[in-house]
């Protein structure tokens, strides 16, 4: 890993995960996992057991997390209905730095430096016992249950793509 920056989040997305009792370890891949594709070749897994976690912006300015899975995309009309909004803003690099601390590609779920305002997680991971996530930096990850990350993450449960 490179930078002090990076280390910070990668150690603050480990204090996150002790916080909230989840036993997983963050492993450093020697590849990228900026993309759910890229981090399930890495670890050898199927794309669906990556937990990608996508910041959105809300009508009022606050930020959304989608946590979902990688095999599909984030509907942002559906999420848009689900929420009772008209649309789902797009969160640039800057905004998703400033919201979570964490650069794009490297987003935990936990660990946020600003609580996202509406955190939803997508139903699809429950279909694997084990999921990985982002922790912090775009080689490191972590292993975890759709249990441990809706209740880590505080998340609701819901449909979030096809």
């Amino acid at each position: 890993m490179d930078g002090v920056l990076e280390k910070a989040a990668v150690q603050r997305a480990q204090s996150a995960l002790r916080e909230h009792s989840m036993p997983g370890e963050i492993k450093v891949l020697s590849d990228s996992a900026r993309t759910a594709a890229e981090a399930a070749a890495a670890l050898g897994i199927e794309v669906g057991q990556i937990a990608s976690s996508i910041v959105f912006k809300l009508p009022d300015g606050r930020p959304l997390l989608v946590i979902t899975s990688g095999r599909h995309r984030v509907d942002t009309t559906l999420v848009a209905a689900l929420l009772g909004v008209e649309a789902l803003g797009r969160a640039d690099a800057d905004y998703v730095k400033e919201s979570s601390g964490y650069s794009v590609g490297g987003v935990a779920p936990v660990g946020w430096i600003n609580s996202p305002a509406t955190i939803l997680i997508d139903e699809a991971l429950n279909d694997y016992d084990i999921v990985w996530a982002a922790a912090g930096h775009p080689h490191a990850v972590f292993p975890t249950t759709f249990a441990e990350l809706l209740r880590a993450a505080q998340a609701t449960p819901a449909k979030v793509g096809d």
